[in-house]
């Protein structure tokens, strides 16, 4: 389907290019949320007609972002989650969580305003874009940890998960049979078991 776009859309174009994309993508996000119009005759000399204006609200739009982006650009936000020894999380930290965050932080910011392509499930310091406007984005930095203490090391610049590990294998060693085939009960552990199991039959 043809489509005229009524603002920048990333990767497709500018206001005013008329572009072809998917119907399904036309039918269930450009054309509901208002960002195009089918590219036919009536529409053309509509958003002809239309156009100063058009480009005029838009600017007002950015303009008011871009003011807007100078108090949200490279804040942190901290998220304390409860995950497993190995940092997967229980549960994830989805778009709507950072906006519920950002919102505690004294920043409003629309769920469908935070790019993140898919939810956060493990600790770590992560960035995602915050797209404020189609000509406007900033990047915030994402805290998730297991407690405030954890969220400190990372914060500055300790990889908690690679620490930990290195701690665990550190004092970890582990009696083995190299002769074993995987799930193989050791050979000392067998004899002890059949003995024992000979006596009671005795008893």
């Amino acid at each position: 389907m043809e489509v005229i776009l009524l603002e920048r859309i990333e990767k497709l174009g500018a206001i005013g290019d008329v572009v072809k994309v998917k119907n399904g993508f036309a039918r269930n996000f450009l054309l509901p949320n208002g960002k195009a119009l089918r590219a036919n005759d009536a529409n053309r000399k509509v958003f002809e007609s239309n156009r100063e204006r058009i480009e005029a609200q838009n600017a007002e739009r950015r303009s008011a972002a871009e003011k807007e982006s100078k108090g949200i650009d490279g804040v942190t936000i901290q998220l304390i989650r409860q995950a497993s020894n190995t940092g997967q999380l229980y549960g994830s930290v989805s778009a709507r969580d950072l906006a519920e965050a950002l919102e505690a932080d004294g920043h409003k910011v629309a769920k469908n305003q935070i790019v993140l392509d898919r939810p956060i499930k493990a600790i770590g310091m992560q960035d995602v874009r915050i797209a404020l406007h189609p000509e406007v984005s900033v990047t915030i930095h994402v805290n998730v940890a297991r407690s405030p203490e954890e969220a400190e090391l990372q914060a500055q610049g300790v990889d908690v998960m690679a620490a930990m590990f290195d701690r665990g294998t550190a004092g970890f060693t582990e009696d083995r049979d190299p002769n074993a085939e995987p799930g193989e009960i050791p050979t000392d552990t067998a004899e002890n078991t059949g003995g024992e199991g000979e006596a009671s039959s005795e008893a």
